[in-house]
């Protein structure tokens, strides 16, 4: 028999070992004091801590000493599940198919001499059919225009006076045109700064260099961020706004991209908290609408005058529990909790529904939100939720009481996705400049197609009554009706 353990700091280092997964051996035999069984019990032990181990590190990316700090994970999440369903539209659904064009520039006439067949005379006949077929012109190149500015005296001024050449900023050599359109690639689309001088250069023969972009873009941002001011005042006055935030990194540090959305309105915000203080930052006084996030706990501390919890953020985590537990206590719970969900959810879904018909009916459903929080659970899954339900149970049904709103935050999810992509391809920010100019042009373009406009040529015409009047025009009103 082996001698037993002789200090504490010796079995704090056996324990160790034990833990990481790496105990040898004769380090279990140490451990065990010569006892036979222990020491096989230690060793089935070790075992399995490596086979967690190793499950865990199969799960994460692996991450080179190379990687941009843009891309490398605020944090892991598990791998996405395989989608079951099958693609494409459904058996039954209209099919679509691109439209005609309305001009047509050329014509061109085709006639076969032969058959392709046989070699044989042809009979012609006056069967014909048309086919329509859109293309770019292989040689697509810049307009360069040379401005011959007079220069005349004025004596009343004392000075001397030339016109203003309204089509490019001041001191620039490239146009409106050309920073409205890679502003919208990089910010807008999630192209790389690389990719857009390819882009230029191969086939719009235009050159210009990283720098000479990312100066144009930053000019670009001063000039709109007027239009970013008021895309934040119309979103904190509208009647409901979609909230949610990512991760975000500016000079390697974490940040937090934070979206403010509904059907005609965009507004991103970089801030180093993900916590109120970025909350206050944006809403500098109460918000009198509906505000739909998740289960987020820095949104409960904001002063609004109603909310509405993300209902698929619920039932998303009701069956992540579902895998792991089993228990009847849990079952129970569940049942119940997806139960009410759902009534609600078919309540709102009925052609003839209104929130003065159902009244009833949906004060029925609150007081059963209310027992099912205040009920008595043994396991720990069903007293997180209900202790979760007893915090935010009054706004799982706001939707019944505000039709014109959503029971889930997709929305906003869906308007955080092109900025994502963003971050995925560029890494992030490496200035807290760079990190403004992004928050506003994402803002500006995402605004903009929200409100059905077309992107480029809005800000080309505004940076050209801007140079002509020093003033920015008005951020433009909805295109196209809610729909």
């Amino acid at each position: 028999m082996d001698a037993p353990i002789g200090t504490d700091a010796e079995l704090e280092t056996l324990i160790e070992a034990a833990l990481r997964g790496e105990l040898t051996e004769a380090q279990a035999e140490r451990l065990a004091g010569g006892d036979a069984s222990l020491m096989k019990a230690v060793l089935l032990a070790a075992t399995k801590r490596i086979a967690e181990l190793q499950s865990k590190l199969s799960s994460v990316p692996p991450i080179s000493p190379s990687t941009p700090s843009g891309q490398v994970p605020i944090y892991t999440k598990p791998p996405a599940p395989k989608r079951k369903g099958k693609p494409g539209a459904k058996n039954g659904h209209k099919g679509t198919r691109r439209t005609t064009p309305e001009r047509i520039d050329r014509r061109q006439t085709h006639r076969l001499p032969r058959c392709p067949d046989c070699g044989g005379r042809l009979q012609r006949c006056r069967r014909t059919r048309t086919r329509i077929v859109e293309d770019i012109p292989d040689q697509i190149e810049p307009v360069t225009t040379e401005h011959t500015l007079h220069r005349d005296f004025c004596p009343k001024c004392n000075k001397h006076v030339e016109p203003v050449v309204p089509d490019a900023l001041p001191g620039a050599t490239l146009g409106h045109r050309v920073f409205g359109l890679t502003s919208w690639f990089h910010y807008g689309l999630g192209v790389t700064i690389a990719q857009v001088v390819q882009i230029l250069s191969c086939h719009l023969q235009t050159r210009i260099t990283p720098g000479g972009l990312v100066q144009g873009w930053h000019r670009l941002a001063e000039i709109l961020a007027a239009w970013y001011e008021q895309i934040g005042e119309q979103a904190k006055a509208s009647t409901h706004l979609h909230a949610d935030e990512t991760g975000w990194r500016v000079s390697g540090q974490t940040h937090w991209l934070w979206c403010f959305a509904n059907a005609h309105v965009c507004y991103y915000m970089i801030d180093r908290s993900r916590g109120s203080p970025a909350l206050q930052k944006f809403f500098t006084e109460a918000f009198e609408g509906v505000l739909i996030h998740d289960f987020w706990a820095a949104y409960g501390l904001m002063e609004v005058g109603d909310r509405q919890v993300c209902l698929v953020h619920l039932l998303r985590e009701v069956h992540e529990v579902d895998e792991r537990n089993d228990s009847a206590d849990w079952r129970a719970f569940a049942k119940k909790l997806r139960r009410l969900v759902h009534d609600g959810i078919r309540l709102r879904s009925r052609p003839d529904f209104t929130p003065e018909r159902y009244a009833s009916r949906v004060e029925r459903l609150n007081r059963r939100m209310g027992e099912l929080s205040r009920g008595e659970y043994r396991d720990a899954d069903p007293l997180r939720l209900a202790k979760r339900l007893r915090r935010w149970g009054q706004y799982v049904f706001a939707f019944l009481d505000h039709p014109e709103i959503a029971w889930e935050n997709n929305f906003a999810e869906r308007q955080i996705r092109p900025a994502v992509i963003v971050r995925k391809n560029s890494q992030s920010n490496r200035s807290e400049r760079g990190a403004a100019t992004q928050a506003i042009l994402m803002s500006v373009y995402r605004t903009l197609k929200l409100r059905g406009h077309n992107p480029i040529d809005v800000i080309t015409d505004a940076l050209r009554t801007y140079v002509a009047t020093g003033t920015l025009p008005s951020l433009p009103e909805p295109a196209i009706a809610d729909g």
